[in-house]
């Protein structure tokens, strides 16, 4: 098993290399529902995504703010069983808005510069998502708790 400090730093480093991620909301009655969706970082404890309002995920958000999201490096290969990373950021999103909106989209275009204009639609939600902790997964078995923050 990898020391804390080791799986610390290569979730760090996919959170930023990768682009997307599996979201999972609550829907009415607690049914789960998931979507793909880009993300970015803010920092290890809060992660952005971007939906349209019109969306089942905005409205599911509306009614029941926990969240998953699931972020992997796989490549579908065999080596993935061997090598692969996925952690499952667990927390609460919240929809920005005003300033700290705006923060957040200047950060959600340096990751996505072909996304600007969905980002700043009057359609499109921007959420932080505020991680509690992940669950992160080495090596398709070896699974640790992992704080945002050391």
């Amino acid at each position: 098993m990898q020391g804390l400090n080791t799986v610390r730093a290569l979730l760090e480093d996919m959170l930023q290399s990768q682009r997307l991620a599996v979201l999972s909301t609550a829907g009415p009655g607690g049914a789960p529902y998931g979507n793909l969706v880009s993300f970015a970082v803010l920092d290890p404890g809060r992660l952005l995504f971007a939906t349209t309002r019109e969306t089942r995920k905005y409205g599911n958000l509306k009614g029941d703010d926990r969240v998953a999201l699931l972020v992997d490096n796989r490549h579908n290969e065999e080596a993935d069983f061997h090598s692969a990373l996925a952690a499952t950021a667990l927390g609460r999103a919240v929809e920005l808005s005003g300033e700290e909106r705006e923060r957040g989209i200047v950060r959600y275009i340096v990751k996505f510069p072909y996304l600007e204009d969905f980002v700043r639609s009057p359609s499109c939600a921007l959420f932080r998502v505020d991680v509690e902790r992940y669950i992160v997964v080495t090596k398709f078995q070896n699974v640790i708790e992992v704080s945002p923050y050391p």
